[in-house]
């Protein structure tokens, strides 16, 4: 006789454990079906362990400008295997935290995967356990995609999860896709010394920032001597001796990269497959699950969370989207997310984010646009800190004065975006943005100084 829950959440990345604890606490008697650790990629081999390293780079950063700040590094080494190592026990510290988080809500923890087996069944495998449950809730998550006929071996041609097994930074490596991700580690490597190579399809790298914010970045990655090659197309990856080489065609030309290891970071696939779904009536497009504005599937029962649904590949969005869900089955009104005012973080040097439109996007959508860029130059903080590089560019529509879209480049800029974040989020104008009092001296002030561009009374720009 099978196991029966109130609800059952296939998954345990941060959509999948979030909707567990959130049921939990409302008082439904929740099971987790888990296969690896919980915390999913977030937690074990994405967003938590890369900013353990980049911080490592962030250091590096720092004191290669000793000079600047009047002290000496004579004899500074950098061991990549000890920053490796620390952003394991890193991982591990929060993987932890996330089980005694799901222990003491009291969720029934069980170990393997979850298969739709008809009816309000899943099938655990491999034991071939059965659980029952009134509402289910998919959170399986994404895996790497790779390029159609070159996939990753683990060696010399890896994924993201390869590259954190790293114990040291290769000599030679190209990037090839020129996201957050791909942009992220082409910024550890080369503050390690490595020599890089990013190879990106689009005409920009970070093709989904605006393109003003990119332009600046490839300009900050550039002085750091990142080689950008855009508009390139990868033809071959071939071994060579302890290496590899990568055909990369450009332009009328073609080359061969020398490299030692390369990264593919092209985006992602939904791990929809295995699962029972469409058996179980739950559709599916291009992979993804479908889902309405309550994270509902064609399955009235059905609810899916996170990357698996395709709506934007962030941990804070499947967090989002399961509260969504569980306030739905707990019989709560809630509102459907709107994904472009959810922010948007690259955690480069200089770090990049954004919320919202990009100008372009503003523009194709019918607005009237009017914008304004706020560089760092003048930034009292930003030139205290020696990190003046970067700006702060602010959409808006003409008419209405509703700021569309914030965009920023420099220090400590992902933990500024919350705060725009919350003012597209309720509709803000210019001028209630602009009559808020910034604190100096802060990054912050970029933002402010936009906005008072915007509104026709600014200072210093």
């Amino acid at each position: 006789m099978s196991e029966n829950y109130d609800m059952a959440v296939i998954g345990g990345g941060p959509g999948g454990y979030a909707a567990a604890v959130l049921a939990s606490r409302q008082g439904l008697k929740t099971a987790l079906v888990e296969r690896e650790s919980l915390g999913g990629v977030c937690a074990n081999w994405g967003c938590v362990p890369t900013k353990a390293l980049l911080r490592n780079a962030e250091v590096i950063h720092l004191l290669s400008q000793g000079r600047t700040f009047g002290f000496q590094t004579q004899g500074f080494s950098a061991d990549y295997q000890a920053a490796q190592k620390r952003s394991r026990q890193v991982s591990i510290r929060q993987v932890r935290r996330v089980e005694a988080l799901v222990k003491s809500c009291g969720i029934a923890l069980h170990r393997g995967e979850g298969v739709l087996a008809g009816g309000r069944e899943i099938l655990l495998q491999p034991e071939g356990k059965r659980i029952s449950a009134e509402h289910v809730v998919l959170a399986t998550g994404a895996r790497p995609r790779q390029l159609p006929g070159l996939p990753c071996d683990g060696e010399r041609v890896i994924s993201f999860r390869q590259a954190l097994q790293l114990t040291e930074a290769p000599a030679k490596v190209v990037v090839i896709g020129a996201g957050p991700i791909g942009m992220e580690f082409a910024t550890l490597w080369a503050r390690y010394g490595s020599q890089v190579t990013v190879v990106e399809m689009l005409p920009r790298i970070l093709p989904l920032e605006d393109a003003e914010i990119s332009a600046e970045a490839a300009k900050a990655y550039q002085r750091v001597k990142i080689r950008l090659m855009t508009s390139a197309a990868v033809h071959d990856i071939a071994p060579s001796g302890q290496g590899v080489t990568v055909e990369v065609e450009q332009g009328k030309g073609r080359e061969r990269l020398a490299a030692d290891k390369v990264l593919v970071a092209i985006g992602f696939e939904a791990n929809s497959g295995g699962l029972g779904l469409e058996e179980a009536g739950v559709a599916l497009e291009r992979g993804r699950v479908v889902v309405d504005g309550q994270m509902r599937t064609t399955q009235s029962h059905v609810f899916a969370v996170g990357d698996v649904t395709g709506k934007l590949g962030l941990a804070h969005t499947a967090s989002a989207q399961a509260f969504v869900a569980v306030q739905t089955i707990a019989g709560r009104p809630t509102r459907p997310l709107v994904y472009t005012d959810i922010p948007r973080c690259t955690y480069t040097s200089p770090e990049i984010a954004s919320v919202g439109l990009t100008q372009v996007q503003a523009e194709d959508r019918g607005h009237a646009v009017t914008a304004v860029t706020s560089p760092l130059a003048p930034n009292g903080k930003a030139v205290a800190m020696n990190e003046a590089v970067g700006l702060v560019k602010i959409v808006a529509d003409a008419n209405s004065h509703q700021v569309l879209g914030v965009h920023m480049m420099g220090p400590h800029v992902t933990e500024m975006i919350a705060g725009a974040a919350g003012a597209l989020s309720q509709g803000l104008t210019v001028g209630q943005m602009a009559s808020v009092v910034y604190p100096h001296p802060t990054v912050s002030e970029a933002l402010m100084e936009g906005l008072h561009a915007l509104a026709g009374h600014a200072v210093h720009i």
